[in-house]
C-alpha cells in the first residue's frame, strides 16, 4: 500500500520526503554540518566518504518488522510487507531529486562555498539506512546494482531479521551494518518489539552468515542506558559468531518519536560507551581506533585493517 495523505504530511513534517509509493529521503544532520561549518559525520572519519555527498535514503520508509523503543521514527502506520516494490532507477532518481530540492537553500548561505553545494549536488554515496527495514524491498539487490553503475557507493543498515534476502542480495553494498541492540532475547524482546516471534532466531542465523559476505561488515550496538547497555561479555559471544570488519558500540540519542517512548536519561554520556568499547575490546581482542563524541560512538577493529581514523571532532 503506498504511503498515505495522513502519514505522508507527518513525515514531510518531520524533513522527510517521500519518493514513489514507499521509499524516502532526509537531509542528514551532518550533511548540514559539513555545508555550513565542515564538521562531518564520524563515517566520513571512519571509512572516507564525504558527508555532503551523502543520500540519507530508505526504500521503506513506513515499513519494518520491529517497533524498537528507541526508534526515532513515526511507527503510528507501519507495516511489515511491501506490497509493491518500485522500480530501482525510479527510486534512486526520485532521491537524487529530492534531495536537490532539500539542500536549495545551501546556495544562498555565505557559509556554503559554491564547490561544497556542487557536490553536494552530485551524491555519490547512498545510506540505506533512514528508516524502516530495508530487506523488506525485494529489489534491493537491483537498488545497489543502480547505485554502483552509478559510481555511488553503499551502505546498508539492517536489523538482521531478514537472512534470507541477505543471502540472496545481488551485488552486496560497498558495506554492510547490522544492529544488534541486545545482548539477549529477553532484552530483545522488550526493546526492540519485533512483529514475528522468529526475530531473535532470525538474528542468530544473520550473525552465522555474516562471515561468508564478501564486504566490509559492521556490527552496531546501539546503547541505550538503562536497557541493554552493559553484558559486553554476552555482546561479545554475538560479534565472535558475526566476525565482523568493525564493531560499532554507539550511543542512543533522544530524538524525533523516540521522545515519546524513552527519556533525556536513556542516553549514555560518551564516558560509558568508552568504558563499554574498553570492555567489549577485552573479550574480542581488538582495539578502540577512533571515536566520534559528537555522535557517542566508537569504532573497533584490528590495527591491520589500516583506517585513517581521528578520535577528534
Amino acid at each position: 500500500m503506498p504511503v498515505g495523505a495522513e502519514l505522508k504530511r507527518i513525515l514531510e513534517k518531520q524533513g522527510y520526503r517521500v519518493v514513489g509509493d514507499h521509499s524516502g529521503v532526509k537531509l542528514c544532520h551532518w550533511l548540514g554540518q559539513k555545508m555550513l561549518h565542515g564538521r562531518a559525520c564520524y563515517k566520513e572519519k571512519f571509512y572516507g566518504i564525504s558527508s555532503h555527498r551523502c543520500l540519507q535514503m530508505t526504500p521503506t520508509v513506513n515499513h519494518c518488522n520491529q517497533s524498537c523503543l528507541f526508534c526515532w521514527r513515526f511507527q503510528g502506520f507501519t507495516m511489515a510487507e511491501l506490497e509493491t516494490h518500485d522500480d530501482p532507477e525510479a527510486v534512486l532518481d526520485g532521491c537524487v531529486a529530492a534531495q536537490r530540492k532539500l539542500i536549495t537553500g545551501y546556495k544562498g548561505d555565505p557559509r556554503c562555498t559554491s564547490r561544497m553545494w556542487e557536490e553536494a549536488w552530485e551524491p555519490n554515496q547512498v545510506a540505506i539506512s533512514l528508516s524502516g527495514e530495508p530487506t523488506l524491498y525485494e529489489k534491493l539487490g537491483g537498488f545497489i546494482d543502480v547505485c554502483t553503475r552509478r559510481g555511488m557507493t553503499t551502505f546498508l543498515v539492517t536489523n538482521g531479521t531478514n537472512p534470507r534476502a541477505l543471502e540472496r542480495l545481488d551485488p552486496l553494498p560497498t558495506q554492510l551494518y547490522v544492529t544488534v541492540a541486545a545482548p539477549n532475547e529477553e532484552i530483545y524482546r522488550k526493546l526492540c518489539a519485533p512483529t514475528t516471534k522468529t526475530g531473535w532466531m532470525d538474528l542468530q542465523k544473520t550473525l552465522e552468515l555474516f562471515p561468508s559476505l564478501g564486504t566490509r561488515k559492521v556490527v552496531r550496538h546501539t546503547l541505550v542506558k538503562g536497557w541493554n547497555l552493559g553484558w559486553p561479555g554476552e555482546y561479545a559471544k554475538l560479534d565472535a559468531v558475526a566476525q565482523p570488519d568493525f564493531v560499532e558500540p554507539k550511543g542512543y540519542v533522544f530524538v524525533g518519536y523516540s521522545r515519546e517512548r524513552m527519556h533525556n536519561d536513556n542516553m549514555p554520556p560518551m564516558e560509558e560507551i568508552r568504558t563499554f568499547s574498553s570492555a567489549l575490546c577485552s573479550e574480542l581482542g581488538m582495539e578502540v581506533l577512533g571515536e566520534s563524541a559528537g555522535s557517542r560512538v566508537a569504532v573497533l577493529g584490528h590495527k591491520k585493517e589500516g583506517l585513517r581514523i581521528s578520535k577528534d571532532d
